[in-house]
């Protein structure tokens, strides 16, 4: 994707972590040259020291596991909510645009056909969602029929990551006094996406402070 210099993200671990904050991505593959995409839930696991990979389901109904490749690069688009940046909140001339955060990750795509392998995948992906919850509902949950019985109609995937692509659009090419009053702006908006937006550019203030 492109990427304006002042918007890239190069931080390994800023970009894992934003990914398992928005782990619902999209899954882009093209066959015979026509594109094809799933939103699914990502899981994101270590496999050594900087290898990294990603876990998902998808429904056997869903053509798209079939022309995964071992050899053939996929593409997973990971995203936050897109916040509008009005003209008017600068003390210049200037048009609009969106402030959002999205990394694009590309990786070789694995099949998970073995059944315990399969299983504990899902039972690591239940309990993330689930959190402190998963006391009151896990995968064992599920009588052993019924388990059968569901995970009949699933495929599991296993994406080992070769790259990824940070695009944080936060304003960083604004002024100070403009950057504060974006993120002022945005705080008295009633939506969350614009209040998402807002804190984080707070965050990546304090932490980096002012890059322009």
């Amino acid at each position: 994707m492109y990427i304006n210099k002042s918007n890239k993200e190069t931080d390994p671990q800023k970009i894992l972590d934003f990914i398992r904050a928005h782990s619902f991505g999209t899954l882009v593959t093209a066959q015979q040259g026509i594109p094809q995409a799933s939103h699914l839930p990502f899981s994101l696991e270590s496999m050594g020291e900087n290898t990294w990979e990603l876990t998902a389901h998808m429904a056997k109904a869903n053509f798209q596991w079939k022309h995964l490749q071992a050899d053939t690069e996929v593409l997973v688009i990971f995203q936050s909510p897109a916040a509008y940046i009005s003209p008017r909140w600068y003390d210049h001339m200037n048009v609009p645009t969106l402030n959002y955060m999205a990394v694009h990750v590309y990786g070789k795509p694995k099949i998970i056909e073995e059944e315990q392998e399969l299983y504990q995948m899902l039972k690591k992906q239940i309990e993330s969602y689930e959190g402190k919850h998963t006391d009151e509902y896990n995968i064992t949950s599920l009588s052993p029929s019924f388990y059968k019985q569901e995970v009949k109609a699933l495929v599991g995937i296993k994406i080992a990551i070769t790259r990824m692509e940070a695009n944080f659009k936060l304003s960083q090419n604004r002024d100070e006094k403009n950057y504060r009053n974006i993120i002022q702006e945005l705080e008295k908006l009633p939506d969350a996406s614009a209040q998402a937006i807002a804190a984080h550019m707070k965050e990546l203030y304090a932490s980096q402070g002012y890059r322009k």
